[in-house]
């Protein structure tokens, strides 16, 4: 199973539509989950194009949708067990990948998916994937835009990002 993993599209005030890497990367993945910053529901719209998509509300999201996504979840996809949460709340940006991973202490997953920071991270916290796919739209002050890819195959899990320079 092959997942294509995003956040913080900020659409359609950062993007217009999807960017093209992104949307090249979709075509081939099973599932979608959406970390939160959507901003919109016309981007779970673009999505749903590709495949089944998943998601939870971030700090710039409407009340819609929250109520449609919630503001955490565990997912069960394959053999794995995926905790998506935004990552936002109170402290620093700095503090974000801490939050996602203390909403989770008490659950037993496998991987944690956040937001948030728009900064792309991977790392194994105590046994516990931890991926920020970054964003697609909205870099920031990173060097490219990113989103992520996870593959999930029995009992392995492998993430990793796909980083590129345009958004077109």
């Amino acid at each position: 199973m092959l997942l294509g993993i995003v956040s913080d599209t900020h659409m359609p005030r950062m993007a217009r539509s999807l960017p093209a890497p992104l949307a090249k990367a979709l075509r081939k993945v099973d599932h979608i989950l959406h970390a939160g910053d959507w901003t919109d529901l016309r981007v779970l719209e673009a999505l749903e194009k590709f495949a089944p998509v998943d998601g939870v509300a971030g700090n710039n999201d409407g009340p819609e949708i929250v109520k449609r996504f919630g503001l955490k979840k565990i997912l069960k996809l394959g053999d794995k067990r995926i905790g998506l949460v935004h990552g936002h709340g109170n402290g620093t940006r700095d503090a974000t990948e801490a939050r996602a991973i203390r909403s989770f202490q008490d659950d037993d997953v496998d991987c944690i998916v956040y937001g948030h920071s728009h900064v792309p991270a991977l790392k194994e916290v105590n046994g516990i994937i931890v991926f920020n796919p970054g964003s697609p739209t909205d870099k920031r002050r990173q060097p490219q835009y990113s989103f992520g890819l996870i593959k999930i195959s029995g009992s392995r899990i492998e993430a990793k990002h796909v980083f590129y320079s345009s958004k077109s």
